[in-house]
């Protein structure tokens, strides 16, 4: 094979490994660093490098693993209720305030507003925040979805509005709209079943 060729399948792996090291959520991470790995372990193998082949093959291995384990891992969810006064819910906004900001620039926390307010559990580990309030008698107004890094694969998304929504029926809401405030939010909103309405809001319907 052309020499050329082989040099930009190497530049090509180092660029999606250094790629990977950049991911916050697990899950891109070894869905990105996969790829690294098995571009690095073609590369080997090219150039006659087995010893650079079998590692990255090794790590092929340890992704598809770790893959397996986190979508075959049940998942309990619970969700914890806010109190308005509560000091750590300060802390965790306070604690994470860079990171929302990326993804809800226009969020502020109002006591007074977010009168549904609930943490996300995830076997017992807050995996996020979920806070909003009524608005009309029927509408569930979302005002910040927010999921840790760590946790960021839509499966807490999918408990909101998918595993809760009998509970939201019961409370009198027939459907939930949120504001799209980035790119990636909206993305998130469409694939948990939201539609986009001519206002420019995100509705979906219980």
């Amino acid at each position: 094979m052309d020499s050329q060729i082989l040099q930009w399948i190497g530049y090509f792996a180092s660029a999606i490994i250094a790629l990977s090291m950049t991911m916050n959520s697990i899950l891109k991470f070894r869905w990105v660093n996969i790829v690294g790995a098995f571009s690095f372990a073609t590369y080997g193998f090219l150039i006659g490098a087995f010893p650079v082949m079998l590692l990255n093959s090794i790590i092929v291995m340890v992704d598809i693993y770790y893959l397996h384990k986190i979508y075959t891992k049940t998942n309990l969810f619970d969700t914890l209720e806010v109190n308005t006064d509560s000091k750590y819910l300060q802390k965790f906004l306070d604690f994470h305030k860079d990171d929302i900001e990326s993804f809800f620039p226009n969020f502020n926390y109002n006591p007074s507003l977010n009168t549904v307010s609930f943490y996300v559990l995830r076997n017992m580990t807050v995996a996020g925040l979920f806070l909003a309030h009524r608005e009309g008698d029927d509408t569930l107004k979302v005002g910040l979805d927010y999921s840790i890094p760590e946790y960021r694969d839509y499966k807490n998304g999918k408990y909101l509005y998918e595993s809760l929504k009998d509970s939201f029926k019961k409370e009198g809401y027939k459907k939930v709209v949120a504001e799209p405030s980035s790119d990636s939010h909206e993305k998130y909103l469409k694939k948990l079943g939201f539609i986009k309405d001519s206002s420019g809001f995100m509705v979906k319907e219980f």
